[in-house]
């Protein structure tokens, strides 16, 4: 479908200087004149699975947007459509704040007008109260889901992926909380390394080694412990 996206960003961990290869996504924003109609949807379904026949890693995850939806309060966007879990779905995904956001303040141009020549919506109040609203939608259920030591996810929880997923993931979004900003993963254990108390550090030093993919031993000496700390921190 040429012609059909006149614009293209990519946003997250990109545009944020903190992209990981071993488990960063690309995450982008396309802009479309118009939502893309039944043979457009196909065309990008069809695109999207050659890419992730040739690219396996990273994951190239986004949504599709019109230049209209750039300028409008996310939550009044239509459903659109979203590449997300190696699916092509029209949908809610992406049509949030910390994307509008990220997009007016960091977003890198692939393709269409810098970012900072777009009409791209943004609201202080609304990006807090959303925030406020993904702790306790999401991380609050998620703490009690992993901190069932015989649960599923509380065995998952012994591995690194979770204490690092979990403890970073509160950290952004207390400093969103906090300053009105946006940043990275790595950006937030270092922004709780100077606001919290030293008690702390260790479980957050912790998870920045993980998502620097550094392999350097390991702060604790066994996995409960670390589950532990990192688990009290977010629940903290």
């Amino acid at each position: 479908m040429p012609g059909l996206v006149e614009g293209l960003y990519l946003v997250g961990s990109v545009a944020l200087g903190d992209f990981r290869p071993h488990e960063s996504d690309v995450d982008f924003v396309a802009v479309t004149a118009v939502r893309p109609d039944s043979p457009g949807l196909e065309a990008l379904r069809r695109a999207h699975s050659r890419l992730r026949e040739r690219h396996r890693r990273p994951r190239f995850e986004g949504v599709y947007l019109t230049w209209d939806d750039l300028a409008r309060d996310p939550s009044s966007v239509a459903p659109a459509p979203g590449f997300h879990g190696r699916r092509l779905d029209v949908g809610s995904f992406g049509l949030d704040p910390v994307t509008w956001h990220t997009l007016a303040r960091h977003g890198v141009a692939v393709r269409g007008p810098e970012p900072d020549g777009l009409c791209v919506w943004t609201d202080s109040d609304t990006l807090r109260s959303w925030t406020l609203d993904n702790l306790e939608s999401y991380w609050r259920p998620w703490l009690r889901r992993y901190s069932r030591p015989l649960s599923v996810e509380g065995l998952v929880s012994l591995g690194s992926w979770a204490p690092a997923w979990g403890v970073l993931g509160v950290s952004r979004l207390h400093l969103t909380l906090a300053t009105g900003k946006i940043t990275s993963k790595e950006g937030a254990g270092l922004y709780a390394l100077e606001t919290f108390p030293e008690g702390w550090h260790r479980v957050i030093s912790e998870c920045l080694r993980v998502r620097r993919g550094e392999r350097r031993r390991s702060l604790y000496a066994s996995p409960m412990a670390c589950r532990r700390d990192a688990l009290a921190y977010i629940g903290r």
